[in-house]
């Protein structure tokens, strides 16, 4: 049997000030701050990772907030609009929720699915649907409550410059299954129930831009490392090239730039994220990887203040 990947791991996305892109995620959608850390590759700039109470695969969005940068253009190349799943019932909740913050949302239909579409502070287009699959997130915030809180992902939309070529990769390498077209939109989906459905959008929108309000990258899941080491050398034989094993303290990842110029990771599930700190206390206080442990009164000098507080 070819292989097949569980999912999408993890979306990655560029904003802008830290402390607007919390009030939003945490107090305006309700989802916990799992991880408090940097970019190991820039730590001056946070890392900050949002998911469910556990900050289980499937959940997770991260972020760098570049704080005054130059806004990007969402466009081909790029995760157009990431999608998370609720409750059944839950969306006139939500609804209410992002008209009482002022977040302007246009409701549209897909795949026979109803969908609450609006942007975040800083651009990023996202949605919300209702899903039966996947278990109920217990993180209490707010206004939100288990019977309303997003669950994690539904999945994603992908703007690509070659839509054949990204279908193909999905397909054949990554082992999705093709269940649908509608319109515009072909469908894929994976075992998993959460993170399990991609949208490719056929019709190029032209090419994106990164900066602030783009997504960087989509994650996909591999079960451990050997799992993972399978997936780089079945891409490799695919034709791309693929980076090698970057260790990120919490999975190890490999990066690669699909035909349709969409970069893609794929992502360990372990360790996860209670390898520095238990799964009380995740996201509480700024972790850092062993090699810049030593920097850490300057970088959280350097750091803006970030606090996780109820907006309601």
């Amino acid at each position: 049997m070819a292989k097949q990947t569980e999912g999408i791991h993890h979306i990655t996305a560029i904003v802008g000030e830290a402390q607007e892109n919390a009030d939003f995620y945490a107090g305006v959608l309700g989802l916990r701050l799992v991880k408090k850390t940097i970019n190991f590759d820039d730590p001056g700039t946070y890392h900050l990772y949002f998911g469910n109470s556990a900050g289980e695969p499937g959940t997770i969005i991260t972020f760098f907030p570049w704080g005054n940068a130059y806004k990007g253009k969402i466009g081909d190349g790029q995760v157009g609009v990431t999608t998370y799943a609720v409750p059944p019932n839950a969306l006139e909740f939500w609804e209410k929720r992002l008209a009482k913050f002022g977040v302007a949302v246009e409701k549209v239909e897909r795949f026979g699915e109803q969908y609450l579409a609006f942007n975040d502070p800083h651009g990023l287009q996202l949605e919300l649907v209702e899903r039966a699959g996947g278990k109920a997130n217990d993180w209490r915030f707010g206004e939100v409550t288990p019977e309303t809180a997003v669950k994690g992902f539904a999945g994603a939309v992908l703007y690509t410059s070659n839509a054949e070529k990204t279908a193909e990769l999905l397909q054949t390498v990554m082992g999705l299954q093709k269940i649908g077209e509608d319109g515009s939109m072909l469908r894929f989906r994976s075992p998993a129930e959460l993170g399990n459905t991609v949208d490719v959008k056929l019709a190029p929108v032209g090419i994106g831009q990164i900066g602030i309000g783009t997504v960087h990258h989509i994650a996909w899941r591999a079960k451990d490392d050997k799992d993972q080491l399978d997936w780089k050398h079945q891409i490799e034989a695919y034709g791309l090239g693929v980076t090698p094993v970057q260790d990120r303290n919490y999975f190890n990842a490999i990066y690669f730039r699909e035909y349709g110029d969409l970069l893609f990771e794929i992502a360990t599930d372990p360790p996860g994220f209670t390898v520095d700190e238990t799964q009380e206390a995740m996201g509480q206080e700024l972790m850092l990887p062993k090699q810049y442990e030593q920097y850490r009164n300057r970088l959280k000098q350097d750091l803006a203040p970030l606090e996780i507080r109820e907006v309601d």
